[in-house]
């Protein structure tokens, strides 16, 4: 996964927008009849009903996204914008953009931004190289960081069927593993 933290001129954040990179195994399962032109290329047009159907039932899990100041209660989200899917050689990614409900300001107070699924069926790692960046016309004198989840040693593969079967949507078993991005603007810029 790719996100890209987009900050207003008032260096607000005003949302996320994501590239999720898909593995094989999924992306060759989920194409299986979608070139419908059969020319061995997955449209945009194709690959749209797709979108839709990955993107759909993600509300239920607002997106896997979950944004805080400090610790405080996850913001809302509004739904996503400009999302779609691209096939590069055989592998599928999924960009979509998250606007927040409502801008928030970076200067001199933290924003976490958690990506997980809460009950743990998607797992989720960043990109090697360049796996968050910011954006917008006013970014100096902000950071983004990642910091890894300190799991205590957890070993999720110890887990039994049943253990995952019980996991509800609120379970949030999940945000034990989530890499936060922490955004934080000086007072003035740089």
């Amino acid at each position: 996964m790719r996100s890209e933290i987009l900050l207003n001129p008032d260096r607000q954040i005003v949302g996320i927008r994501h590239a999720w990179t898909f593995d094989e195994f999924y992306s060759a399962m989920a194409v299986q009849g979608l070139d419908t032109n059969g020319d061995g290329v997955f449209s945009a047009d194709e690959l749209k009903p797709l979108a839709e159907a990955n993107i759909k039932p993600l509300k239920d899990f607002d997106y896997f996204t979950f944004v805080h100041v400090g610790d405080g209660d996850k913001l809302p989200l509004k739904p996503p914008e400009n999302y779609y899917l691209d096939s590069d050689k055989g592998i599928l990614t999924l960009h979509l953009t998250l606007p927040l409900d409502n801008p928030i300001d970076a200067r001199d107070q933290e924003v976490q931004i958690d990506v997980y699924d809460p009950m743990f069926f998607v797992a989720f790692g960043v990109a090697t190289v360049s796996p968050v960046n910011l954006s917008g016309a006013s970014i100096k004198g902000c950071t983004a960081e990642i910091r890894k989840p300190d799991t205590g040693g957890k070993e999720v593969q110890a887990l039994s069927e049943a253990f995952f079967s019980q996991l509800g949507p609120n379970s949030n078993f999940g945000a034990q593993f989530a890499q936060t991005v922490t955004v934080k603007c000086s007072d003035a810029p740089s």
